[in-house]
Order: structure tokens, then C-alpha cells, then sequence
């Protein structure tokens, strides 16, 4: 075989595992890069240059910064004080869109979506809608302001690394800006003005928003029969999903034993739930200002892995979990052997002040009790000021941003500005992973030849057609990819691809390679696609397929939009 057609089966092995979704990302990066390794793709003394790439760097410490921004609280503060508190709530919106996809240019997507998603909740409760009215759009307009800076997102990174490589120079801080503002512009005008009207209501407006639905373990005090456990579960508005004596499940059909529990399901509070069906709650409510709030556990939260007791535990005995979300009900286990995953819903008690504090700092996207994130101003100031002089000293100066950022990072620490433990759960390692080892992946599949023959083909496929029409392909092509791909390895694949598209079509590289990174943050049609879109699927009580029916035309606009501002002398 050529090294061609070895790269593009190493390439697309890597694909099938990708969609596949039944190995990690970062682990299918690292046995690509070993394939291409033992294939003579890839020399050995190359196979880690991807660890020292400038964008891998780049990402690590733009994680940083941007961690360090969201923990001194300003995003959130900034979020608050331009949100007007009595316009309507199409105004309302507007701002809370603008403000995210702000944010998210110069932070993490997650990040920003982190620190406005409690006013996203807080705007819908006060216009009397279900929480599906603002989350969505939220994430969407997260993702959108993520295209119009070089921090966006990771893959912009690349993508301006690929350049580097191939064109001598990478992106500036904002030469993505015309056209990512232009997307972002109208795809937020769209979010306000229609986008969210196309969202299946499940749930009456004009009546109040219902208590979410909760799982717990409750105690039985004595024995009991089976037939008299179900009328007073059902008259306390209680479900029972399976039983427990001493850790394993039992089917407690004749005789229920003290000391069994059982695992259920309510929209009530366990006391409450406890004291109306006759049975004991692990948590008896004292007379003090504790209150529940329910969060959702973003990527790159330090609870991941553990299991529930570690929010006590690294809380300091301040909080407690009283209920999970429905992943619990699925899984019908004792709640002390399931682990945190990113996604699930927890119901965190204590006290408002302990509950701001820890959420901050666990990474938790707070629902449905908004406190507002206290302002560490010491720290803000100096925070946002060595930010500033990273960005002017790539933009005024030309600093490569690796180099500056990383400055910038460095220069947190040594302050202390962020603590060592927050900068390690800052970095979401296992993106780190997946982008150094398919540097090298990528660089094979172009050294082989394989981009080559992947160009001529598309250009024969494209030959004739009007640039725009060219551009919006290529866009359109990547979006397609990143539905099923993480958009790094996305950027990874379709960066060089397009500039030799663009040498074959004879369109302009940059124009090439800009149709790419807004296709690869372009996915508005699936939950999968991007990790914002994920997060707010559970606490808006979204289907898959509400996704594409907000979405559709909304990735019609952006394509559209893209292809016509690139297009443009």
C-alpha cells in the first residue's frame, strides 16, 4: 500500500472510533499516532513534537486565564450589572445572549457559559417561562462568540498553527473578527427574534414552573409489607425504583425489612417525602437560611470521578447532597457506588454564602437558585490586567500568543493570583491529549499525500462553481464532520485540507481556512456536537431532536452568512 492510502485508513479507523463513541477521544488520538508510528507515517523522534506545538501551549494557558477570570467572579459581576432588570423579556434575552457570546471570546466557552447560565434561569423564572426558553439559546450564543477571536476556542488555535505551517504566519488576535462578528450577529438576532419561539413547549406557560424531579434513598423504620409500602409511596407523591438491604437490591414483594433502602423518585424534598410516606430521610432541615440549590457538573470539575460524599468533603462539612438527577434513575445502584460524571444534576444544600463559594470553584452550573458569585477585587483587577497586556502584546506587538499567554499564566501563579490546584483543574487534560497526539496524525495524512488527493478530488467536485458557493462547501463539509467529531480533531483534519482545497480552486487560503473555523464550531443541529450544547440538555429538558429544530436554519444563516462575507474582495 502507499503511504496515501495508509494514512487515510489510519484517518478514518480513527473516524469510525470517534463516532463510535466507546473509546475516549484522547485514547483513540494516542492509538492513531501509534498506528502512523509503526505504518513509517510518522517518524519516532516526531511522534511527540505535538506536546511542544505553540497551539497546544496556547490552549493550556488560555484554560488558565480564563479559569482565573471566571474564580475572581468580574464575568459574573459584568453579567449582572449590564442585565436591565424590568425590559421585557425579549430585551432580557438579547442582553443575556450578547453578554455570553462576549464573554465567550476572550474565555472558555464552558467558562462562559458557567458563569451566565444562572441569569439564564433567573430571567426565565421572572418572565414565568420554563427554563428551555434561555438555555438553549444560551449555549448557542456561547458557542457563537467563540468564533471571533483567536482564545475563542481551541480550535481556532490550531487552525491558526496549521497556517503558521503552511503560510509562514499564523491568525491574528482578531483577523477572524469580520466574519465571526457577522455570524455571530445574525445568528443572535435569529436566537432572539425566532430561534427560541421554535422550541416544543412541554410545559404551560401561564402556569408555575413544577418542582424538578429528584432521586434519593429513604430509610424504612420498621418492617412492612410490600402492599402497604405502594399506597403510602403513592400518596406521598413518591415513586419507588428498587430497594436495598445491605447494599444489594432485593425484591421486597412480601415483607420490607428495617433498615432497608429505597431508592426513589419525587419532585418533593426527601423530609418532606419521609415524613408524609412514614419512612426516614438521611437529612432532618434545621431552623437556619440553608437552601437547596441544583447544579449541573461541568467538564473540567474537580468532583468528577468521585463519588457524592466528596461534596461534603471538600466543601468542609458545609454542603451536602440531598438528591441527584435522573442519570441515578436509569441506573437504579445505590447512590453511594455511582460516580460523578460531567452532565449530572445534584441538589447541594447549605448555606447561600458556602454555596457560592464552593460552586465557583467546584465548576458547577447553578439552576435554580441564582446567588450572585462574590467579587474577590483584590484579585479581579490585577486579573484582568495581566489578560489585557497578554492580548496588547500579540495584537501591538506581535508576540507569538503561546508565548504570551503562557507569560500571562505564569505570571497568575507566581502572584497567586489563581492557586496550583486550580491550574491543574483548569486544563482539561484530556484535550491537551487528543490535540498533541493527532498534530502528528494530521501532519501524516498530509506529508503521505492523502490531503493532496482529498483536494483534487474536491476541486474536481467544486471545479466551476462561484467562490461563495466553493467557501459555503467547505463550510458545510466541516460543520457535517464536527457533528460527529470533537471540533479539535475536526480542525486537526480539515486545516490543511482546505488550503491545499484552496490552492486546487484557486480561492484564497485564508478565506479556506476561516470557512473552517466556523464550520468547526458551527454545530447547532445535535447535543453531541459541542460540550455547551450537552450541558444544557438535562436542566432545559431537551430531546435530540429539539436541537435541529432550532438549529437547522440557524446553521443555514451561519454557513450562509460565513460563505458570503469570505466571498467578499
Amino acid at each position: 500500500m502507499t503511504p496515501a492510502i495508509l494514512s487515510a485508513a489510519v484517518l478514518l479507523g480513527a473516524l469510525i472510533l470517534f463516532v463510535s463513541e466507546r473509546v475516549r477521544h484522547d485514547l483513540v488520538a494516542l492509538l492513531a499516532l501509534l498506528a502512523c508510528v509503526l505504518l513509517g507515517l510518522t517518524p519516532p523522534g516526531e511522534a511527540f513534537a505535538g506536546f511542544a506545538d505553540p497551539a497546544v501551549i496556547a490552549v493550556a494557558a488560555v484554560l488558565v486565564i480564563g479559569r482565573a477570570i471566571e474564580l475572581s467572579g468580574v464575568a459574573a459581576s459584568l453579567s449582572r450589572v449590564l442585565m436591565p432588570a424590568r425590559a421585557g423579556f425579549t430585551v432580557r434575552l438579547a442582553v443575556l445572549l450578547v453578554v455570553g457570546a462576549f464573554l465567550s471570546a476572550f474565555m472558555n466557552n464552558i467558562a462562559a457559559l458557567v458563569v451566565t447560565m444562572p441569569i439564564a434561569a433567573q430571567v426565565a423564572r421572572e418572565a414565568k417561562r420554563p427554563p428551555a426558553a434561555t438555555l438553549m439559546p444560551l449555549a448557542f450564543a456561547t458557542i457563537l462568540g467563540g468564533m471571533t477571536t483567536l482564545i475563542g476556542t481551541p480550535a481556532n488555535l490550531i487552525l491558526s498553527s496549521v497556517r503558521a505551517k503552511e503560510l509562514g504566519t499564523g491568525f491574528g488576535f482578531f483577523q477572524m473578527a469580520p466574519v465571526g462578528v457577522a455570524v455571530s450577529a445574525v445568528g443572535l438576532l435569529y436566537l432572539v427574534l425566532v430561534g427560541w419561539r421554535l422550541l416544543p413547549v412541554r410545559q404551560g406557560m401561564d402556569r408555575p414552573v413544577r418542582p424538578p424531579w429528584r432521586v434519593y434513598e429513604l430509610t424504612a423504620r420498621e418492617a412492612l409489607p410490600f402492599a402497604t409500602l405502594l399506597p403510602r409511596l403513592r400518596a406521598a407523591a413518591v415513586r419507588l425504583l428498587a430497594v436495598f438491604r445491605e447494599g444489594h437490591r432485593v425484591h421486597p414483594e412480601v415483607q420490607l425489612e428495617a433498615g432497608d433502602r429505597l431508592l426513589v423518585v419525587s419532585r418533593r424534598q426527601q423530609w418532606d417525602a419521609a415524613d408524609a410516606a412514614g419512612l426516614a430521610a438521611d437529612l432532618h432541615v434545621a431552623d437556619d437560611d440553608s437552601v437547596t440549590a441544583r447544579v449541573v457538573v461541568a467538564h473540567g470539575s474537580f468532583l468528577i470521578g468521585l463519588s457524592h460524599e466528596a461534596v461534603r468533603i471538600r466543601s468542609g462539612d458545609t454542603l451536602t447532597v440531598v438528591a441527584v438527577g435522573p442519570r441515578a434513575a436509569r441506573r437504579r445502584a445505590p447512590l453511594p457506588s455511582l460516580r460523578i460524571e460531567a452532565g449530572d444534576q445534584l441538589f447541594v444544600r447549605g448555606r447561600p454564602a458556602d454555596l457560592a463559594d464552593f460552586v465557583g470553584s467546584a465548576r458547577l452550573l447553578e439552576i435554580d437558585r441564582v446567588d450572585r458569585l462574590p467579587v474577590a477585587r483584590r484579585r479581579a483587577a490585577p486579573i484582568v490586567a495581566i489578560f489585557l497586556v497578554a492580548i496588547l502584546a500579540i495584537v501591538g506587538f506581535g508576540a507569538p500568543p503561546a508565548l504570551a499567554f503562557l507569560a500571562a499564566a505564569v505570571v497568575l501563579v507566581a502572584t497567586r493570583l489563581i492557586g496550583a490546584d486550580d491550574v491543574y483543574q483548569a486544563i482539561d487534560w484530556s484535550v491537551i491529549v487528543l490535540l498533541a497526539a493527532m498534530i502528528p496524525v494530521g501532519h501524516s495524512f498530509e506529508t503521505s499525500g492523502a490531503a493532496a488527493v482529498a483536494a483534487q478530488w474536491l476541486g474536481t467536485t467544486l471545479a466551476g462553481l462561484p467562490p461563495v458557493a466553493v467557501i459555503g462547501a467547505l463550510c458545510g463539509m466541516t460543520l457535517l464532520l464536527s457533528i460527529f467529531l470533537n471540533n479539535v480533531a475536526t480542525a486537526i483534519i480539515m486545516g490543511p485540507l482546505a488550503i491545499d482545497a484552496a490552492r486546487v480552486l484557486g480561492i484564497a487560503p485564508d478565506a479556506a481556512l476561516l470557512a473552517v473555523l466556523i464550520g468547526t464550531s458551527a454545530d447547532f443541529l445535535t447535543p453531541i456536537g459541542h460540550q455547551n450544547n450537552l450541558l444544557v440538555m438535562g436542566p432545559g429538558g431537551y430531546r435530540f431532536t429539539d436541537y435541529a429544530r432550532m438549529g437547522g436554519l440557524m446553521v443555514v444563516l451561519v454557513v450562509g452568512t460565513a460563505a458570503v462575507v469570505l466571498a467578499l474582495p
